[in-house]
């Protein structure tokens, strides 16, 4: 996702990814803010800058427009840039629109992402964001194993005319134009006024989007963002958006209730009372995650692929989802949600259908189980009553004794996982940044992919072989054709059981009129109040 470390990964799992709020054109048509405010209920930010925030993706992407956005459908769409184009996917250059500017008024040119991407993947600035552009030509030599990177510019990027830059990756990748999409914002521009003092910079961002600050932000207070009138996109809808953060999220919660704040993301201990107290004032969006459980490939009692199947196959996924999600998720059915192009739901097959019967055969044709089946996930992160129910299902379908065991908190966790001493089955959750089944494919299931760990460092030769087919491909759907094949040969190892496709849902107030959504989380300019 952002060729990040586990622990950050931790976010993924509770935080919505915000879709930026621009025009699938890139032209400007309506006026900006055609007038109203709303209160927006989100986390405190972490920081404002592109290169750097990792939790305040709503309140980026309402000052920033990205070179390319994916709609509803997942379509991609040119939004600042005019075209992205390869003839080998492996040399892209990008043109920019004509005419875009940054809030203070400076021009946007291909200096504006060249820079900022220098500086974002330059080793000692230790910027989080840094490994959204590792595939760049030169990024290794910005961040060396050792000692001070000789140079602060990747030999991968070059301007080629005033409208145009060129960007040479390390390997070919069929993928990259939806990288540049509106998650991965360590692929947005900055202003040359921001070099002069970067932290004040971060405090208030000068953006290319539909909104601009108003104000400075400081730590645990609102702020606001109104509609930039300058914007060449599509015009935000709503004249000022408040972002009022909260440490507690049930009591955002509770003000939504009241009309005291009017977007929320459901927290996760609400999901089943939702519906009874917002109506259709609740709101549940396709997302681009998927959850599953992974397992300690490395302990022999985990070695068969038909136990693991016969755990899967003693999960009622449709029970689980009606006790714990209020029925607002999916069942999975394959390794990548359906919002993803290409993603073949139902290629699992038996093996994510509930059947206890043949699981508790399936098991003692692998040999049953030895022991007890300890089920791991972090604790504090309200996943108590999802383990407790899964563990109890497999004890009672599978008849092997079998606990769910929290650890003391995300970092306890991580270590287990990463020092291969987790106990046994355990959470997994992969929200992707950009919405290609390659992000996901490649995260979970590649030794290089990012995420090794969390499927207990799986590795198939054929699966990598068949995701650099991928990249190469010359088409979209071919490149399909690759990712269900890819599919396919890792659910004949079946390193990890699917549980649910992701859903975003969100609560509104009486206020709000309209709430569109792109990548299954609300376009902060596109919503409407009455």
């Amino acid at each position: 996702m952002r060729r990040r470390t586990l622990a950050a990964l931790a976010a993924a799992a509770t935080v919505a990814l915000v879709a930026a709020g621009c025009s699938a054109t890139g032209t400007a048509n309506d006026q900006a803010g055609s007038g109203g405010s709303l209160v927006y209920a989100t986390g405190e930010p972490d920081h404002l800058t592109p290169g750097r925030q990792t939790v305040a993706f709503t309140q980026v992407l309402s000052l920033f427009a990205p070179l390319t956005e994916t709609d509803s459908d997942g379509k991609l769409h040119d939004v600042a840039a005019k075209s992205v184009t390869s003839s080998d996917n492996t040399t892209w250059t990008i043109t920019l629109r004509d005419g875009w500017k940054f809030q203070n008024g400076e021009e946007v040119t291909p200096e504006s992402y060249v820079k900022a991407w220098n500086h974002t993947a330059y080793g000692p600035n230790a910027w989080e964001n840094s490994g959204e552009l590792a595939s760049i030509v030169g990024y290794a030599d910005l961040n060396p194993a050792s000692g001070k990177p000789k140079t602060k510019e990747m030999s991968g990027l070059k301007v080629t005319g005033k409208d145009t830059f060129t960007v040479t990756l390390d390997h070919a990748d069929s993928q990259f134009p939806l990288q540049l999409s509106q998650a991965q914002t360590a692929f947005y521009p900055m202003p040359e006024a921001a070099y002069a003092d970067l932290k004040a910079y971060d405090a208030k961002p000068i953006g290319n989007g539909p909104y601009e600050m108003t104000e400075k932000w400081k730590a645990n207070q609102p702020f606001t963002v109104t509609a930039w009138k300058g914007f060449e996109g599509t015009k935000a809808k709503t004249e000022d958006v408040t972002f009022k953060s909260y440490s507690d999220m049930n009591t955002a919660y509770t003000d939504v209730l009241a009309g005291n704040a009017d977007v929320l993301f459901l927290p996760a201990d609400k999901m089943t009372s939702a519906g009874s107290d917002f109506g259709d004032r609740l709101h549940s969006f396709d997302a681009p995650g998927i959850d599953y459980l992974g397992f300690p490939l490395w302990d022999d009692r985990y070695s068969n692929p038909d136990v693991r199947r016969a755990i899967s196959m003693s999960i009622d996924r449709e029970q689980v989802n009606k006790a714990i999600y209020g029925g607002l998720y999916e069942p999975a059915t394959a390794l990548t949600p359906p919002n993803m192009s290409g993603t073949q739901e139902g290629i699992c097959g038996e093996a994510c259908e509930f059947s206890p019967s043949k699981a508790k055969a399936l098991l003692q044709e692998a040999g049953g189980f030895d022991g007890t089946i300890t089920l791991v996930y972090p604790g504090g992160n309200g996943l108590d009553s999802l383990y407790q129910a899964y563990a109890n299902q497999i004890r009672q379908n599978l008849g092997v004794d079998t606990v769910a065991k929290a650890t003391t908190d995300w970092a306890s966790y991580y270590s287990e996982l990463t020092d291969k001493k987790i106990a046994g089955p355990h959470f997994g959750h992969w929200g992707a940044l950009y919405a290609s089944q390659q992000n996901t494919l490649r995260a979970l299931f590649t030794k290089a992919g990012g995420c090794a760990p969390c499927t207990g460092y799986y590795q198939s030769d054929e699966v990598d072989q068949l995701l650099a087919k991928a990249d190469s491909a010359g088409s979209q759907a071919e490149a399909n054709e690759y990712y269900a094949q890819a599919q396919k040969a890792v659910l004949e190892d079946f390193p990890v059981v699917p549980t649910f496709f992701d859903k975003y849902a969100y609560v509104v107030s009486d206020k709000i009129a309209s709430l569109p959504a792109v990548d299954g989380s609300p376009v902060v300019p596109g919503i409407t109040v009455k």
